[in-house]
C-alpha cells in the first residue's frame, strides 16, 4: 500500500526499495535472489510472478513493505506452481523510543503478512513462513532451508523418470499411478524398451569407452580379477544409460535386474553404471522404483549428495540397522579412510555374467534416510528418520555397499514407527541431519511428513 503513503512520506518507495535490496543482498550467499522492483498494485504483483515463473526461478519469497493488501495477491499466488515462502520480518529489530509515525509505517508488515498467510491457507496454497530479524544467522539458515527445499520441489514438477522395461512384479510398495504422481507431485514417469540401452550400447565409441575406464582406474581399486571384457561391456553400458538419460531430459532412471536378464541381449547387470550416474547427480532406484528414484534425485538438490539403499537386517546388539542394496550405491559417501573398490563378483540375479561392483563401506557420521511412500486416495507421505552411520568392523563377505545406521529414536522405535507409517523398503540416505529439510520439501509439495 505504499501509494497511499506516498503524500504523507514522500520517498517511501524508493527507501523501502532499497531495504528489500538489502534483504535480497543480505540473502545472496545462500542462493540466487532476484528483487525486480516494489510490487505497488495487483498488477504490478501479476507481472512480477509472470516474470519469476517465465525465468524459471525456483520459488517466491514474500516481503512486506509496508502493510500490503492480500487480495491484491490472492490470485497470482493462487494460481503460482512456484514455491512460496512468507518472510515475516521488517527493517528494525527493535522499537525505540525514538520512533514516529514514519518508523511505524516502515516497520508494519506483519499484519500485511498476516492477511497474506491467511489468504494463502484459504487458497489451499503450501507455503512456509519465517519470522525473525532479517540479519540474523537464524533467518539466514530458514531461509538456506526453504531455498533448497523450494529448488528440489521446482525440478521435481520438471523431473522425468525412466523405468527401463518395466517394475518388478509383486513388489507393492514401489507401485505408484503415473498420472497421480505427475499430478500431485511433479515427476513424469516414462517407460522405456530395454532395446534402448542396447542400441545405445553399439552407437559407444571405443575412446569413450577408454577414458570411463581411465575414470574408474583413478578413483577405484581396481579387483585384479576383473577381465577387460566385464570391465568394458559395464563401461558401455554406463555411457549408453547416460546417453539416452540426457538426449530424453531424464533426471532419474530405474533397471530391474529381471527385465535386463529377460531381454537376451545383455551379458550383465549395470550396477556399476548405477553407482557412477549416482555420482554424477542422477537419481537412481532398483527394480522400477519411480519414487526412489525421484527421491534420490530430490537428495541430490536438498543435501548435496544422495545415496540409494534399502534396510537389510536388524543388529539389535548395535542397536542399529544394516543399509545395503544388491550392488548399487553412490561412492561420494564412501569413507574418507577407504578407496572404494571395483570387484569382480559371481552374482546369479538377472541369470548373467559377472556384474563390476563398487563396493565401499558408508562414512561413519550423521545421516538421514527418507522414503516417498504412496498411500491411500491417490496421497503421499514422507517418511523420515535421524541418526548416525556407526563405525564399524568390515564385512568381508559382503559384496555390496554398506554401513550401519542408528537411528536416533532406536532401531526398534525407528521401525515401529517406519513399518506403522508405510514406509517403503528402498530409501534415500543423505549425509548430515536433514530432516527439517525433508520436512520443508514435504510441507511445500502439501503432502504428509511423518518421523520416526
Amino acid at each position: 500500500m505504499q501509494a497511499l503513503y506516498d503524500e504523507m512520506l514522500p520517498g517511501i518507495t524508493e527507501r523501502q526499495a532499497n531495504y528489500a535490496q538489502e534483504v535480497a543482498s543480505h540473502l545472496s550467499g545462500a542462493a540466487d535472489v532476484r528483487f525486480p522492483k516494489p510490487a505497488r498494485s495487483r498488477e504490478d504483483i501479476e507481472e512480477i510472478v509472470e516474470l519469476f515463473e517465465r525465468e524459471k526461478l525456483d520459488g517466491i519469497m514474500i516481503v512486506m513493505l509496508t502493510y500490503g493488501p492480500a487480495m491484491r495477491a490472492t490470485r497470482a499466488l493462487a494460481n503460482t506452481r512456484l514455491p512460496v515462502m512468507l518472510a515475516n520480518i521488517q527493517p528494525e529489530p527493535h522499537v525505540t523510543a525514538e520512533w514516529d509515525m514514519g518508523d511505524m509505517t516502515y516497520n508494519q508488515g506483519v499484519h500485511g503478512a498476516q492477511d497474506t498467510a491467511n489468504a494463502l491457507v484459504r487458497a489451499g496454497v503450501p507455503f512456509r513462513v519465517a519470522s525473525g530479524d532479517w540479519r540474523s544467522p537464524e533467518f539466514g539458515r530458514a531461509f538456506e532451508e526453504w531455498a533448497r527445499a523450494a529448488a528440489a520441489v521446482t525440478a521435481w514438477r520438471r523431473l522425468k523418470v525412466a523405468i527401463f522395461g518395466y517394475a518388478m512384479n509383486g513388489m507393492g510398495d514401489i507401485r505408484v499411478d503415473e498420472t497421480t504422481m505427475l499430478r500431485e507431485l511433479g515427476p513424469e514417469i516414462n517407460f522405456l524398451a530395454t532395446g534402448d540401452i542396447h542400441r545405445a550400447m553399439q552407437r559407444v565409441s571405443a575412446e569413450e569407452v577408454k577414458a570411463a575406464l581411465r575414470a574408474e582406474d583413478e578413483r577405484f581399486e581396481i579387483d585384479e580379477n576383473l577381465t577387460p571384457e566385464e570391465r568394458e561391456d559395464s563401461a558401455r553400458m554406463q555411457l549408453a544409460i547416460k546417453s539416452i538419460l540426457d538426449s530424453g531430459g531424464f533426471g532419474a532412471y530405474s533397471t530391474h535386474f529381471d527385465a535386463i536378464g529377460e531381454d537376451g541381449r545383455f551379458s550383465r547387470l549395470p550396477l556399476a553404471a548405477a553407482s557412477n550416474l549416482m555420482a554424477e547427480g542422477y537419481g537412481y532406484g532398483a527394480e522400477g522404483d519411480a519414487c526412489s528414484a525421484a527421491l534420490v534425485s530430490a537428495g541430490h538438490i536438498l543435501a548435496d549428495v544422495a545415496h540409494f539403499t534399502e534396510m537389510y537386517a536388524l543388529d539389535y546388539e548395535r542397536d542399529a540397522i544394516l543399509m545395503s542394496h544388491m550392488g548399487e550405491g553412490n561412492w561420494r559417501i564412501a569413507r574418507d579412510d577407504e578407496k572404494p573398490r571395483l570387484i569382480h563378483r559371481e552374482l546369479g540375479i538377472g541369470r548373467l555374467g559377472p556384474p563390476p561392483t563398487v563396493l565401499f563401506r558408508i562414512q561413519p557420521g550423521p545421516a538421514t534416510i527418507a522414503s516417498l511412500a504412496p498411500i491411500s486416495g491417490g496421497r503421499f507421505r514422507l517418511v523420515v528418520s535421524e541418526g548416525e552411520v556407526i563405525d564399524s568392523e568390515v564385512l568381508p563377505n559382503l559384496e555390496m555397499p554398506y554401513g550401519f545406521f542408528r537411528p536416533k529414536t532406536g532401531a526398534r522405535a525407528c521401525l515401529d514407527g517406519w513399518l506403522a507409517a508405510g514406509g517403503t523398503h528402498h530409501e534415500v540416505m543423505t549425509p548430515g541431519h536433514h530432516a527439517s529439510l525433508w520436512r520443508t520439501f514435504a510441507e511445500l509439495l502439501g503432502i504428509e511428513y511423518r518421523e520416526v
